[in-house]
């Protein structure tokens, strides 16, 4: 009788959110967390439309020079007129005021998505692949439209779709942001089921406060217990 061979855990990727210049101390904080323990690499969603000092600027560029993958996420991080009931009631369960797209027109939403990619280049950064829209919700657009942007990847809250090949990627993510009691049970129902999930990367979400919410410890052993990690681009090689 043949032994039974074991499958071997799918990688993690891990993304730091919401990085911007107001919370760039908090994101340092985290990726000096992440180095300590090992946890390489990790992409850094930049918010782009706000006040970047040059010094900011510089520390984005050091770290992608170090090897993190820099990604897009959004233009401001924060919606305008909360004008649909969807939008509103998005924002009371899940996102707040941070759902950039949903209210906008496809028209409103390219324009955030260009704007954001030329920002890059604008301030002397390598360019992105990725775009991970504010709160995962892209909004009113189609994946033909996504094809003819600038980044080739696409994050949504299911998984992660190339522009370049067709192919969506579904991926389960974790998340920590539990600055309620409310999101905190949710959130740890929600990771309980998805690090089950063992046949596609596991996605691991950090937001700016996480290491300081009710959830720190959780998110802590979570990321030690991943042996391999994964920056995005790696994905259309799976």
């Amino acid at each position: 009788m043949k032994p039974k061979r074991h499958r071997q855990n799918p990688p993690a990727i891990v993304s730091v959110h919401d990085v911007m210049p107001e919370t760039l101390p908090q994101a340092m904080e985290i990726i000096g967390f992440l180095e300590k323990i090992k946890v390489f690499p990790a992409s850094l969603l930049v918010v782009p439309g706000r006040a970047w000092p040059a010094n900011g600027i510089s520390a984005l560029k050091s770290l992608q020079d170090s090897g993190y993958e820099l990604a897009g996420h959004g233009w401001q991080h924060r919606a305008g007129n909360l004008s649909s009931t969807w939008h509103r009631l998005h924002g009371l369960l899940m996102s707040r005021n941070e759902a950039e797209h949903l209210s906008l027109s496809t028209g409103a939403v390219v324009k955030i998505i260009s704007s954001c990619f030329h920002w890059f280049e604008a301030v002397g950064l390598a360019p992105p692949i990725l775009y991970v829209p504010p709160a995962w919700a892209m909004g009113r657009i189609r994946k033909k439209t996504l094809k003819a942007m600038p980044f080739r990847l696409f994050e949504t809250q299911t998984g992660v779709y190339d522009a370049d090949t067709g192919i969506f990627h579904r991926m389960p993510v974790a998340g920590y942001m539990a600055d309620t009691a409310l999101r905190a049970k949710a959130l740890k129902i929600n990771n309980f089921i998805n690090r089950r999930r063992v046949f596609a990367p596991l996605r691991i979400a950090v937001h700016p406060d996480d290491l300081n919410l009710p959830l720190a410890e959780d998110l802590k052993a979570h990321l030690k217990s991943c042996s391999r990690f994964i920056p995005y681009n790696h994905l259309k090689s799976l």
